[in-house]
């Protein structure tokens, strides 16, 4: 079958199932992590000071992370990140166990789980390529990782929110710790034929610097990269404000709130089903305008939506162009960027997408609380499309000087 074809591989087959599982479980505790800290303090900006934490580790240490990654053993990497994810979950199921529902705690960990998810997610996307026996399958294998980070989106914040409402927020934390058994289980079964790394010759900082000089001289991956992360900072983040529309502007709980997550992850399937049919890579470019265009529109419904139906239903469209768009630029990263260079390119990806996201956190969490939380989503909104123009407008001036300079 098309849709599934990538899962002949045993290796991909064990990380996709491995995955699945666990990442229902991060998804858990986010949504946990959310619900309890905008319950325990009421503020838009400490759930801003929360995501930011969670997320700014990607900015800082992704490009680092990718050099790391292309000279070691990626399979090894990461065992050990999903080793001390599983230590980092145990550490906040058990102070929230206890009792300790102390604000500062929690963003310690988070931002222990940033610093982890640096190296993790840049290590995952980099040895996707590994995973697959036919690299013709490799976009199937990106799409097929999307959908289920997608299910999972769905799936954890629909158990969080039963979990949360009858047996507390300490069994959503606990839920993820075990979580991570199967996919460790999964990761030791796989047969991977990993290639001896050859001791380096260049120093890592002179690796970091050829990264660069590789991903800002290509206009293609430089363009994309530039789209990601203006999305990253000023649009993405409306899901910050998700806990504010649930609970204050339609005046629902923790369950309420699940569903706002869960039908973003519904709209993402439905862009990730798409992308894993597609057979060829050519219409990438064409999808992340659509998406993009789908995106911010679906934004600015969303931020004066009068009933929570229709609003769910405006989070779904979100769900729908924010995935298409992550998951296109993605894919066309991993399959026009250079082998010696995939984990570097991949980190600049990493480090636009999930690096900047903290930064718009905190000035979503400010201007929310300055003008309210409508007002600003309908601005996210109308970023989202200005920058999906002005790539449309770049784009076609770069088709136009290419056949000049030929």
């Amino acid at each position: 079958m098309t849709l599934f074809r990538s899962l002949k591989s045993r290796n991909f087959k064990l990380f996709f199932y491995g995955q699945s599982i666990s990442l229902i479980g991060t998804w858990m505790q986010k949504t946990a992590v959310s619900w309890l800290v905008y319950q325990l303090t009421g503020s838009a900006l400490l759930l801003g000071v929360v995501g930011f934490v969670s997320l700014i580790p990607s900015l800082v240490l992704s490009p680092y992370a990718g050099s790391l990654v292309d000279r070691h053993n990626r399979y090894r990497i990461l065992v050990i990140t999903q080793v001390v994810s599983m230590i980092q979950a145990g550490a906040l199921a058990g102070i929230i166990f206890f009792g300790f529902n102390n604000i500062l705690f929690i963003i310690g960990l988070s931002l222990m789980q940033g610093v982890i998810n640096a190296f993790d997610i840049t290590c995952r996307q980099s040895l996707m390529v590994e995973l697959v026996d036919d690299k013709a399958d490799l976009p199937n294998a990106i799409a097929l990782n999307s959908t289920m980070t997608n299910f999972a989106r769905i799936a954890g914040p629909a158990v969080a929110g039963i979990i949360l409402s009858t047996l507390g927020t300490d069994f959503c934390f606990i839920g993820n710790f075990l979580s991570y058994i199967p996919v460790l289980i999964c990761l030791f079964m796989m047969r991977l034929d990993v290639q001896v790394i050859a001791k380096p010759v260049n120093s890592i900082w002179k690796e970091l610097h050829e990264g660069f000089k590789y991903v800002s001289g290509d206009k293609d991956l430089s363009s994309v990269l530039m789209m990601i992360g203006i999305s990253s900072l000023f649009v993405m983040p409306f899901n910050t404000l998700m806990p504010i529309f649930a609970k204050d502007l339609f005046h629902g709980d923790a369950k309420t709130f699940s569903w706002f997550e869960s039908a973003a992850g519904l709209g993402s399937i439905v862009s990730a089903v798409y992308l894993a049919n597609l057979k060829h890579s050519n219409t990438l470019m064409k999808l992340i305008v659509i998406a993009g265009g789908i995106f911010g529109f679906s934004l600015l419904l969303l931020s004066y939506a009068p009933q929570l139906p229709v609003a769910l239903l405006f989070m779904a469209a979100t769900g729908v162009g924010m995935m298409a768009q992550t998951s296109a630029i993605n894919t066309y990263i991993q399959t026009h960027s250079i082998p010696e260079m995939r984990g570097r390119a991949i980190s600049y990806y990493v480090m636009a997408y999930q690096g900047l996201i903290p930064v718009g956190s905190l000035m979503i969490g400010w201007l929310a609380n300055a003008i309210g939380p409508r007002p600003a989503v309908f601005i996210e909104g109308i970023i989202g499309l200005t920058a999906t123009a002005l790539f449309v407008y770049y784009r076609s001036r770069n088709e136009a000087v290419k056949p000049a300079q030929s």
